[in-house]
């Protein structure tokens, strides 16, 4: 998942159960909605911490699952907490680095993880805050990650493209010393809330997540389901497995998983026409976008229209065809209801605070969306149902 996205400010804006979202500029002076305007009435609306902005990099992988955990550990009783994205995106370069090199090149080494990535970084090393660690070394106060990402890669590059067929035994440290420089030294030990912890410790200790307690579904037919495998994305570095389903399943897992309180990290394809951001929606129209008229497109975002139905043929045919990639990854946090009763869903993303007729830094993703764009979910292995967990 690499998406490349605004430097707006960092906000958190959270609406209470039942409320009413409206298109603001298409209200009238008595509160009433006029004709083609969403309108959204909340029915899940799971608490999550401030809405983040990766900057202009490819880390929306690392901003979506530490969101997530952020909300696991307040569903866990814990106190809001911001953890530093740019630990486990320092030691995820670390790792893919060395596996880059033992796999003589034939790996992508780009900005871009998956959404396991996070939880492979704290069952190897650990996590540490905000504070101690926001990876902002280069002079700037956004991320920007272009120039690193060239160096770091060009060391790689030259240690596998060497004509020696030898390895030095320096490459390791220049590709350590090139992460020092842009993101800051590795914080080995520190101080938070008057105690002293390692990443491990503090992983262990104060967060007290277990990365083996969650698990990622998908819903493919060229795997079997009911079965685990890797998905086939160039991002997915550590070869992640997730567990295979069919996709009405993989819908009613998110349902499930929202009413009883547990959020989701998402990865889809925002590269779709119907993903606007700026329209606050992400929607499948019924028409496709090359055979509508120009006054049919101008009309696709001011209301309810009819949606494609998606079926799990579909959405195999657009993964097999590249037309579904990995692109993007965000937090699904509620459901929502517009004024016909389609349900959306309510979601978190990275972009900063990216204002939109709805919420702020939030986009309302239609069912017939998520069942056709989503490549994988992530969740505690306890909001999936136990009819699922059965097979794993």
């Amino acid at each position: 998942m690499k998406s490349i996205l605004s430097l707006s400010l960092l906000v958190g804006i959270t609406l209470s159960a039942g409320a009413q979202v409206n298109l603001i500029n298409k209200v009238s002076g008595n509160g009433a909605v006029e004709a083609g305007a969403f309108t959204f009435k909340t029915l899940v609306d799971l608490e999550a911490t401030p809405v983040k902005n990766q900057g202009s990099t490819g880390t929306c992988w690392s901003y979506s699952t530490t969101g997530f955990l952020e909300s696991e550990l307040i569903r866990m009783g814990k106190k809001p907490m911001d953890l530093s994205e740019m630990y486990t995106v320092r030691k995820v370069y670390q790792d893919k680095a060395d596996r880059y090199v033992r796999l003589h090149g034939y790996l992508n080494f780009a900005q871009g993880g998956a959404m396991p990535d996070m939880l492979y970084v704290i069952k190897h090393y650990g996590a540490v805050p905000q504070e101690v660690y926001a990876g902002l070394n280069y002079g700037i106060d956004y991320n920007n990650h272009d120039e690193m990402e060239a160096a770091l890669k060009g060391v790689v590059e030259a240690v596998v493209n060497k004509n020696s067929g030898t390895l030095t035994t320096a490459w390791k440290a220049g590709f350590t010393g090139l992460l020092d420089a842009y993101l800051g030294a590795e914080p080995s030990m520190f101080k938070f809330e008057g105690k002293t912890y390692t990443p491990r410790t503090f992983a262990d200790q104060y967060l007290g997540i277990n990365a083996d307690d969650y698990v990622q579904l998908t819903s493919y037919t060229h795997k079997p389901f009911n079965s685990w495998f890797a998905i086939e994305v160039p991002d997915n570095w550590t070869w992640g497995l997730s567990y295979n389903v069919q996709l009405d399943e993989m819908m009613a897992t998110i349902d499930y998983a929202l009413e009883e309180g547990y959020s989701i990290a998402w990865a889809t394809d925002v590269s779709e026409k119907g993903f606007s951001l700026k329209n606050g929606v992400a929607i499948v129209p019924e028409k496709d976008w090359k055979d509508m008229s120009d006054a049919e497109r101008s009309e696709v975002y001011t209301g309810p229209h009819e949606e494609k139905v998606i079926t799990q043929e579909m959405r195999q045919l657009a993964y097999d065809n590249y037309e579904t990639t990995d692109d993007h990854g965000m937090q699904i946090v509620g459901k929502a209801a517009d004024q016909t009763g389609a349900i959306y869903y309510i979601v978190k993303n990275s972009w900063g605070d990216r204002e939109n007729p709805y919420r702020s830094g939030y986009i309302y993703v239609s069912q017939a969306f998520l069942r056709y764009k989503t490549l994988s979910i992530l969740l505690h292995k306890d909001g999936v149902p136990k009819r699922i967990t059965k097979g794993m």
